[in-house]
């Protein structure tokens, strides 16, 4: 049975590796060179994030699973990333709108959760507060060219801006797992983030000449392993190498 430590851990590790092969995705297809480079940074500093996670998850679950285990050999109904980044990438306006969303909450959310009461957790996060401080200056910035720019991509990135908003939800939501671990000093509260996230939002939308989508119906279930059909994409191709050829090494 899993504990609320494990799934708590688990569910960073997974949106971490999701959002980091998303953005993987991108290289050798970013429509200029230094956006190849910068798509493959911000997924390496997300992947690296989800190592250390799995290893500690490993850990705490004790039942001998690595991080190429929980990686790989998990089908994805186990899987308990938030819905928000297993969403196709789109053009280059939604894959930059979609991280824009998520690294707005990523940052501050890594920040208090590096003055958590577990060590681990703490020292991952005092790590990945520095990477998600990059990712939401450069998301920003291009999300301003975006949709300071041209008509057309203004309308491309108002369009994803309007797709990808019922996805932010479920950052903000708090179940029992969670409750019992914040109420521990382990797990962070989303709710006393909610302001920050707002005003980094706000700015960049206002700068960007981009109208907030009005709040309405949140998609939700990603971290209970109800997941959109795209997860099932995903893992067909992250998962490949290992399921065809179990225990290979380099």
């Amino acid at each position: 049975m899993e504990t609320p430590l494990f799934t708590y851990t688990l569910r960073l590790a997974d949106t971490a590796l999701i959002l980091g092969h998303r953005l993987s995705e991108w290289v050798g297809h970013a429509p200029i060179l230094e956006e190849d480079l910068a798509f493959g940074n911000m997924g390496l500093d997300l992947i690296g994030q989800a190592r250390s996670l799995y290893t500690y998850a490993g850990e705490i679950e004790g039942l001998r699973r690595d991080e190429d285990a929980l990686a790989y050999l998990r089908d994805a109904p186990a899987y308990r990333n938030l819905l928000l980044v297993e969403q196709p990438n789109g053009d280059f306006a939604a894959t930059m709108i979609r991280q824009l969303l998520y690294a707005a909450f990523a940052h501050p959310y890594f920040g208090a959760l590096s003055k958590s009461k577990d060590e681990r957790l703490a020292a991952i996060a005092a790590k990945a507060v520095k990477e998600m401080a990059y990712h939401v200056r450069h998301v920003s910035e291009w999300t301003i060219r975006l949709g300071d720019g041209t008509d057309e991509s203004h309308r491309r990135a108002q369009a994803a801006l309007e797709e990808l908003w019922p996805y932010t939800g479920e950052m903000f939501e708090v179940d029992r797992v969670e409750r019992a671990l914040i109420e521990r000093g382990i797990a962070v509260d989303p709710a006393t983030l909610r302001a920050i996230w707002d005003r980094t939002i706000d700015e960049v939308l206002e700068e960007a000449t981009l109208t907030r989508p009005r709040d309405g119906f949140m998609q939700s279930g990603g971290r209970s392993g109800r997941h959109s059909e795209h997860l099932g994409f995903i893992l067909a191709d992250l998962q490949f190498l290992q399921r065809a050829y179990p225990g290979a090494t380099w």
